[in-house]
């Protein structure tokens, strides 16, 4: 479904319509689950106010490492296959249609890997499980918050804070300006300015393949 301009786009409407796809209901469930088996757990430490705030600290690095390794992948050819993962071909549709709203969102499929993955990490890479479900509820936290705020971004819900009226106009000129650029997308002037992908937009050129990545056909 491709949408249309709409005015009084509200986040009500915004949430109802968020609500109906995958993986924003399979992070939610993974976190809920997460926050339950958390509390029942207890042992509360000073580490459990340090681990989300790491979290955070670094997530937009992670965002960014993402978007730029994973998701912007160039095709490649190796002898007689071409090593082309689902996440980048669907990014590059959403970059050639970023108002077709399923095409914002992680691909369904990812969730069959990237959620068992994530308990995993949390159940093994931890001292103890309450740290690692401590970190499982931050970082299923924050995922919700990407996919909350690049779906939004996207759709016809206009800006009423300056927060979001700078991450709006971050992620916009990353699709209509220059797709060498401003690749985060929960924040603004974070990892981008850090790893030198912060330019002052009048001095960068518009890419003529901002909606066809690397010139290839999606």
């Amino acid at each position: 479904m491709t949408t249309h301009l709409r005015r009084n786009f509200t986040l009500l409407v915004a949430g109802r319509e968020f609500w109906r796809h995958p993986s924003p209901v399979g992070i939610a469930l993974t976190f809920t689950a997460a926050l339950t088996a958390r509390i029942v757990v207890g042992d509360w430490q000073l580490t459990d106010v340090v681990l989300p705030a790491l979290v955070v600290a670094t997530f937009p690095v992670f965002e960014w490492i993402i978007h730029v390794a994973i998701l912007h992948w160039r095709p490649r050819s190796i002898g007689r296959f071409v090593v082309d993962p689902l996440l980048a071909r669907k990014h590059r549709e959403h970059h050639g249609d970023p108002r077709k709203i399923e095409l914002v969102f992680m691909p369904w499929q990812t969730l069959f890997w990237a959620i068992p993955t994530a308990v995993a990490v949390a159940l093994v890479a931890f001292p103890r499980l309450g740290l690692g479900l401590t970190y499982l509820v931050s970082l299923t936290a924050l995922g919700l918050a990407y996919e909350w705020t690049h779906y939004l971004i996207h759709t016809d819900y206009k800006a009423k804070t300056s927060v979001y009226q700078s991450i709006w106009r971050n992620h916009r000129r990353h699709h209509f300006k220059n797709e060498h650029y401003w690749f985060t997308v929960t924040s603004t002037g974070t990892a981008d300015r850090l790893l030198g992908t912060y330019p002052d937009q009048s001095t960068v050129p518009t890419s003529p393949t901002a909606k066809n990545l690397h010139g290839v056909t999606r």
